[in-house]
């Protein structure tokens, strides 16, 4: 047998493919600049190779010190909000820029560029576009970010300690068994990957993770503040007066990710010097898997926004589990300079903490849920006065996106920190919200009255586009930065004053105009129970159905869990978008004549006290009866040629299907778990254990059923597969089920690939791979 080799997929998807991405834009937290961030949305198989060490749960660059995988740009534009045009920064040749971090007054911006041996930090001068590298290629990014501003002219890192010497090397030689127990105690755990998984392990996962606090000064001048130890992360205080250390220390383990190890909190003064030790919190692994459980101890420590050094941290009532009946789940807490005396409690909440927004000092937004019943509550608390009642805002079901109220917008505080943008008399605040509605996606501005609680409609998107606001640059929202696009214009960014023509920031073009005249409508059915469904239809440029008739089609499904039928049947997807295909697009096949029905709305749906999954398969089956029944009518679709196809949850979806129906053809399946007893502690949105619902494990688990199995089914998984619950294992015990049953499979590993596929390389073939399959057994 010949070795394989890479395959690239037919005009014009390479060519789209090597088209440039669309540039990232950041608007500084004073409001005053933008920056162009230049991101390539493939690399290389070559980069995707380099060395990786499997460590605590994530993967690391041994070479470099840094994640093996993470967001790095190549080119840095600067421009006034006020002015016309973008102005180039010079930088080395080829940079790898990334942890890009704002100065506190915005005049200035860190990053780093990575080098064949390390991190390098940079500083940018945003007025001037002078730039200046501030040390050699020594920062720690391996757990963490390797940088934050203390003040305007000084940054604390993390340093590669200087005695580190070379890495511990693993004896070729065992000096014993690796050996487990659990002595009687619960520890359940989802699934987890790159984990620890010996001693020779833990001593290398302390190797690397290693840092000294060092203090950097804009002339490159370096103090060392803190020696060596396991160094999770450091936060200034606003004021930069002080810093909030965190690390990890042992015990480690080998069924957890580093962010489950002992860690302890401390204050430390500019200087490194001890001031208090906050919360030493042991090993995590005895939490429930309910998705309501929270570590108990002080969790979410942080410095308030709207003040100079003050502490805040929750704590959980209930010991962090969801199944013991309390009246109260959580505490809010302070702790103001110096750090001597007790904390405040400020708030306590019913439901479990989930988010605060500090606004001033009597105002401060809070939000809590509860999983189980999908409540969520927002409340106004006065931070002063602890002691007045807190103000419910809102209260709904999460699941309920039609009666989303939004989030508030935010300013630039007097400590240079986000707070709360409050309305010019002080009486309101601006919530930046979606816009689900049954007519579709519409965001919106509204103005909130703390005090009456009424809301005043100030802007919202209008047709044919669909446009969100970025930020508000005035206390009356007369003046918008927003980020507009249409089916037919591409995003882009723009400034809109009241009773003035808006101007146009940026002015990015087509990248794919191949698919310039591709269709794309909403389409609305009903499942035979009466629950309203929905999908957006894409058929390929061009395409007439009274003159072309019926085409090939692909289903692209990932279903979701609603307890209420009302909610599982709102429209959540925007029309109005501008849609282009890039990375391993489903939608690339319709430059090959496929029509796509993305997104087909599958809700597994269960009231009450019934669990949504009970009743999994029956529900998957009856929404896909409806799409097929729909598109079918329409004539869109011959019901002998519709495939399904899906990645994660959506590839599990697919193989279930498949099992369950003969409603497709064949099958396309991208980086699933198909057998739930391989996933014992939970998985998506289940809760239960296998255990507790094994009826439900099994018929839910397509491995199961492989022997129904009959559609020609396309197995792909990345190698290097670090997502929760979908290591490769999972397809490569279908395939090898599959095949042994007689079946019509194809299993594609991608070398050095992760859940999701980054390579030019491996994402061509894998578009090879799927047009030459529906090619193969769909389309004709």
């Amino acid at each position: 047998m010949t070795e394989p080799i890479w395959q690239s997929p037919p005009s014009p998807v390479n060519q789209i493919l090597d088209a440039p991405a669309p540039p990232t834009v950041l608007l500084s937290p004073n409001q005053q600049w933008l920056v162009e961030l230049e991101q390539p949305l493939l690399c290389s198989i070559a980069e995707m190779a380099e060395p990786q060490i499997p460590l605590g749960g994530f993967l690391l660059n041994p070479r470099t010190n840094a994640p093996s995988r993470y967001n790095q740009y190549h080119s840095i534009k600067v421009r006034a909000v006020c002015s016309e045009t973008f102005n180039n920064i010079a930088l080395p040749e080829n940079p790898r820029i990334s942890f890009l971090k704002w100065a506190p007054n915005s005049e200035k911006l860190a990053f780093t560029i990575t080098q064949a041996n390390g991190l390098e930090l940079w500083v940018l001068e945003l007025a001037t576009g002078y730039t200046k590298r501030l040390t050699e290629p020594i920062l720690n990014a391996a757990y963490g970010t390797p940088h934050r501003w203390l003040s305007n002219d000084t940054l604390v890192c993390k340093f590669i300690p200087n005695e580190r010497g070379e890495p511990p090397i693993k004896s070729s030689v065992p000096t014993g068994p690796v050996i487990e127990e659990n002595l009687g105690k619960k520890t359940p755990s989802r699934t987890y990957t790159n984990l620890l998984e010996s001693p020779h392990d833990e001593s290398l996962f302390e190797y690397y993770i290693s840092s000294s606090l060092n203090k950097v000064t804009l002339d490159g001048k370096s103090t060392q503040i803190i020696s060596s130890c396991l160094i999770d992360e450091a936060h200034p205080s606003p004021d930069g007066n002080f810093i909030l250390l965190t690390t990890l220390h042992r015990p480690f383990s080998y069924q957890l990710p580093a962010s489950y190890f002992p860690k302890r909190a401390e204050i430390l003064d500019k200087n490194g010097k001890l001031i208090r030790e906050i919360e030493d919190l042991p090993l995590a692994d005895n939490l429930s898997i309910k998705f309501d459980a929270v570590r108990p101890g002080k969790r979410r420590i942080s410095w308030r926004c709207d003040r100079a050094c003050t502490l805040s941290w929750v704590e959980a009532l209930d010991e962090g589990d969801p199944s013991l009946c309390v009246n109260y789940r959580d505490a809010l807490f302070e702790l103001e300079p110096p750090f001597n005396g007790e904390p405040r409690r400020l708030w306590q909440s019913e439901y479990r903490f989930q988010h605060i927004a500090w606004g001033r000092e009597d105002v401060a937004l809070v939000w809590e849920k509860w999983f189980d019943t999908r409540k969520q509550r927002v409340w106004c608390i006065n931070p002063q006065q602890h002691e007045t009642s807190p103000q419910l805002l809102f209260e709904r079901s999460f699941e309920d996106k039609y009666n989303d109220p939004g989030v508030p917008l935010y300013i630039d505080g007097n400590h240079n920190r986000n707070v709360i943008r409050f309305t010019e008399d002080g009486t309101g605040i601006y919530l930046n919200g979606r816009g689900a509605s049954p007519v579709g996606v519409y965001p919106f501005v509204d103005k909130f009255d703390l005090a009456t609680k009424q809301t005043k409609r100030l802007w919202q998107c209008q047709n044919p586009y669909f446009e969100v606001v970025v930020d508000i640059l005035d206390s009356e929202a007369k003046t918008l930065i927003t980020r507009r696009q249409s089916q037919t214009e591409p995003p882009n960014y723009y400034l809109k004053q009241e009773h003035s023509q808006a101007v146009l920031l940026t002015n990015y073009k087509d990248p794919a105009p191949q698919m310039a005249q591709l269709q794309k409508e909403l389409v609305k059915y009903k499942r035979a129970d009466g629950v309203n469904l929905s999908a957006t239809l894409y058929l390929p440029p061009n395409y007439e159905v009274s003159r072309d008739g019926t085409l090939p089609m692909l289903f692209w499904v990932y279903p979701e869990e609603f307890k209420d039928r009302e909610f599982a049947g709102q429209i959540t997807t925007a029309t109005n978008t501008f849609s282009r295909p890039m990375r391993d697009s489903v939608l690339f096949l319709l430059t090959q004549g496929y029509a796509i029905l993305s997104g087909p709305t599958m809700p597994i749906i269960g009231e009450g006290d019934i669990e949504p999954n009970d009743t999994y398969v029956e529900q998957l089956i009856a929404g896909a009866q409806a799409a097929v029944d729909y598109v079918v009518k329409r004539k869109i679709a011959d019901p002998s040629r519709i495939g399904i196809g899906g990645h994660s949850y959506g590839a599990f979806t697919t193989v279930n299907l498949l099992a369950h129906t003969d409603l497709f053809k064949v099958g396309i399946a991208k980086s699933g778990a198909y057998n739930r007893t391989l996933t014992p502690f939970g998985f998506q949105g289940e809760q239960r254990n296998y255990w507790e619902a094994v009826n439900t494990y099994n018929n839910m688990s397509p491995f199961t059923h492989a022997n129904k199995v009959k559609a020609p089914l396309l197995l792909i998984h990345g190698e290097k597969d670090s997502n929760s619950g979908t290591y490769p294992l999972q397809t490569e015990r279908l395939y090898e089920a599959l095949k042994g049953l007689g079946a019509t499979v194809r299993y594609v590993v991608l070398p050095h690939e992760d859940h999701s596929y980054r390579s030019r390389e491996a994402v061509g073939h894998v578009l090879w791979e799927m047009i030459n399959w529906c090619n193969r057994y769909l389309k004709y």
